[in-house]
């Protein structure tokens, strides 16, 4: 299952999400915290960082964070500045 833009989640919305997972189903998890369109989150308290920051201990999550935007210079720029 993958839940895209899940920096838009709330962490209430991610638990409801993960906690009904079923057996031997793996889960992904992507969003850019720089780029949050919920009002009602921010960088740290929004679900993806609280799932990543929750999960981290455990061997039987993971977490990659990309270092370079793959979409336009403007669309990176643009996630910075506004």
């Amino acid at each position: 299952m993958i839940i895209d833009e899940a920096q838009n989640l709330t962490r209430h919305e991610i638990k409801t999400i993960i906690t009904r997972i079923g057996e031997n189903t793996k889960i992904i998890l992507t969003g850019d915290i720089e780029q949050i369109d919920n009002i009602y989150v921010n960088e740290t308290s929004n679900g993806l960082a609280h799932a990543v920051e929750k999960f981290k201990e455990y061997k039987i999550a993971g977490h990659i964070t990309f270092r370079k935007g793959e979409r336009s210079e403007l669309a990176t720029l643009a996630s910075k500045v506004l």
